[in-house]
């Protein structure tokens, strides 16, 4: 290989689910259930924002936004894994491979800048109330949703391009449902991919962290405006606005951790398969409920705008 600067290897196969033989019909089923209920949980949620002028504010801007990144993150995993959960024949070409593993760190990291702008939302709207129509201005806003996918952009094209300028001239099979880093690490030759693996996982991780100890940052000081409101109701109604945002992110980054952070087992490619489904199916599926549920203004305006058309005569 000394002097050689193409890949030898022109196509990956995902083994995915196919070392549960037994269940790949059920993880079928339950699959295209759960990415179904997420297309339309987000879907009906941008409908009720468009429709309902109440919730055209900056908050419900980067909800749609949010619910946005979601079904495109899920359209670049769910559909492929699907098919391959109904089919004897996983392979992915080189060009396909790359393609999702781009798109899917796009919108996965859009969705982190997301939540981290949701969170600075919350703070100017319960910290600085009166400067808050300043700070939050249509033009603003609109700013820090483009930014947010510019920033996704740029992280999904620096991990794509560094992992898949390595050389892989040995075995193709990717232990895994998706084109993710670290199995495709191990199937890389050269003396580049420890340089790689070490600066692919820095940037990931510098780039979660920093987002999570900013949305840290503006609920401590949330934390303390709302402990200073006297009266108990006022604490209770400030804290509901957060309450469904606080909820998405504990579950965006306590099941991102549990994927990049946990300790690498030397057998654990089937455990990592299952686990990562935590991530890349779990989570947009719950994200949806837990706005619908928790967002008394999003619940309302959904009865309001959908049951009042399929039932009238009780609204």
């Amino acid at each position: 290989m000394r002097g050689s600067n193409f890949s030898v290897v022109t196509e990956f196969i995902l083994v995915g689910f196919s070392t549960f033989p037994h269940l790949q019909l059920m993880f079928f089923l339950l699959f295209l259930l759960m990415y179904l209920f997420t297309l339309l949980g987000n879907l009906l949620i941008m409908a009720t924002i468009w429709s309902e002028r109440s919730l055209h504010t900056p908050m419900y801007l980067f909800l749609c936004a949010l619910s946005i990144s979601e079904i495109l993150y899920t359209l670049a995993i769910t559909p492929r894994l699907l098919a391959d959960l109904l089919s004897t024949y996983h392979a992915i070409v080189f060009a396909a491979c790359a393609s999702q593993m781009f798109f899917s760190f796009m919108f996965g990291f859009t969705h982190s800048f997301l939540l981290t702008i949701m969170g600075y939302d919350r703070y100017v709207a319960i910290c600085h109330p009166l400067r808050y129509n300043v700070l939050m201005s249509p033009r603003g806003c609109s700013c820090l949703v483009a930014w947010s996918w510019v920033g996704g952009s740029v992280m999904g094209l620096v991990v794509t391009m560094a992992v898949f300028c390595l050389t892989f001239c040995g075995p193709n099979e990717i232990h895994h449902f998706a084109c993710h880093v670290p199995p495709l690490l191990k199937l890389a030759c050269g003396t580049d991919v420890p340089i790689v693996a070490l600066g692919v996982g820095l940037v990931c991780i510098t780039a979660l962290l920093g987002c999570f100890l900013l949305i840290l940052l503006s609920y401590a000081f949330i934390v303390a405006a709302i402990l200073k409101i006297p009266s108990a109701e006022g604490r209770h109604k400030a804290f509901s606005t957060c309450a469904s945002h606080l909820t998405v992110v504990v579950v965006h980054y306590g099941f991102a951790s549990v994927i990049y952070l946990k300790p690498k087992a030397p057998q654990s490619l089937e455990g990592d398969t299952l686990m990562g489904i935590t991530y890349t199916i779990l989570t947009p599926f719950l994200s949806p409920i837990i706005f619908s549920l928790r967002n008394k203004e999003l619940k309302t305006a959904m009865k309001k705008t959908f049951l009042s058309k399929l039932y009238p005569e009780k609204i």
